[in-house]
């Protein structure tokens, strides 16, 4: 079985940068232009992209105070992303906010409406502020996603979310992702090389001809651990998802963590200490029995820990390349590279 992705290669955060006036949207629209001809989206495809980037921009200026940011992602498929991330006051009714002639401000309230006419697929999610008495972010967070082509995406790439961010935004990034489809399933491995910086890159790379989907997972872990002997090594997440059985099935090495969202709870595992590539104690496997829309997370420790289901009510609900994207950068460590993969059973 081929690799079905590889984060190296097509998870990239291609532009960041704050909102704070309307002269922002000048920089992201010719980002944008650039990265979408180069991955061969149409005139008219990267027209409507730099409609959405305007119409971002237009809402983080009136509605956040200067207190937003966007950032252009690409993503398997080839898929391009936009993200306007905002630390603002939220929406307080969103299905109102997305009709057309809606504006809370007196305006012409089309901003919503036109992300969501012009973008192959818009995800939003907010959190007005007074909803709760806790510390924890308030905003509203858009995602206009384009796909090269048209049609739906492949069906395991639709239940996707991956988030791969390297320390201060550098080239080289120690956290790495590979998945591929089983007959039965996913299997996916995510590593994170200790440090950062391209020795770390360099120790995470080129392992996906260890996920074989045949290979019990001792045998994966040992060929890994012998795949990393000579460098600093790393800690990972084998993680085996079974959708006849409906099993999910982890083994982890060091400190990295798992999630798993059912019936809005969730479920947190860790992993006995170790590092592959230096000393560790085969795991135990840990094994969860799942319902259809569960959620399940891996995250690396440049993600914090201190959140929890009620930290974003009504987040785990969400497309996974939302979550995805909201905990990356509200929950991301400025110290540390970053990852999370999200997937969503059917």
């Amino acid at each position: 079985m081929s690799l079905l992705i590889d984060s190296a290669n097509t998870c990239r955060l291609q532009y960041n940068n704050a909102v704070q006036h309307e002269a922002a949207g000048i920089l992201v629209r010719s980002k944008l232009f650039a990265i979408g001809q180069r991955l061969g989206f149409s005139d008219h495809k990267r027209e409507n992209m730099a409609l959405v980037a305007s119409e971002m921009v237009t809402n983080q200026v009136k509605y956040a105070g200067g207190r937003g940011m966007i950032q252009i992602w690409e993503q398997p498929g080839p898929t391009l992303d936009i993200l306007a991330l905002d630390y603002g006051p939220g929406i307080g009714d969103l299905k109102q906010a997305q009709q057309d002639g809606y504006s809370s401000t007196n305006t012409l309230g089309k901003g919503l409406g036109s992300i969501q006419r012009l973008a192959d697929e818009i995800h939003i999610y907010t959190r007005p502020a007074g909803a709760s008495q806790s510390k924890s972010w308030t905003g509203t967070a858009v995602l206009a996603r384009f796909r090269k082509g048209k049609g739906a995406q492949e069906p395991w790439r639709a239940g996707l979310g991956l988030y791969a961010r390297a320390l201060t935004d550098e080239r080289f990034n120690g956290d790495h992702l590979y998945l591929q489809a089983t007959p039965n399933g996913l299997r996916w491995l995510h590593l994170d090389g200790l440090g950062h910086g391209q020795t770390a890159q360099a120790a995470t790379a080129d392992l996906g001809t260890c996920l074989t989907g045949q290979d019990p997972p001792d045998a994966v872990l040992r060929a890994l651990d012998q795949r990393l002997r000579g460098t600093r090594g790393a800690v990972a997440i084998l993680a085996d998802l079974n959708l006849q059985t409906r099993q999910l099935t982890l083994h982890g090495v060091g400190d990295m963590q798992a999630y798993v969202v059912q019936d809005e709870r969730l479920q947190r595992h860790v992993f006995p200490p170790g590092i592959l590539g230096k000393e560790y104690k085969l795991p135990v496997a840990q094994s969860v029995g799942l319902v259809p829309r569960t959620t399940v997370l891996t995250v690396s420790d440049g993600i914090r820990r201190s959140w929890s289901e009620d930290s974003f009510p009504g987040l785990f609900q969400q497309h996974p390349q939302l979550i995805a994207y909201v905990l990356g950068n509200i929950m991301g460590r400025i110290s540390d590279d970053q990852s999370i993969c999200v997937v969503r059973l059917p």
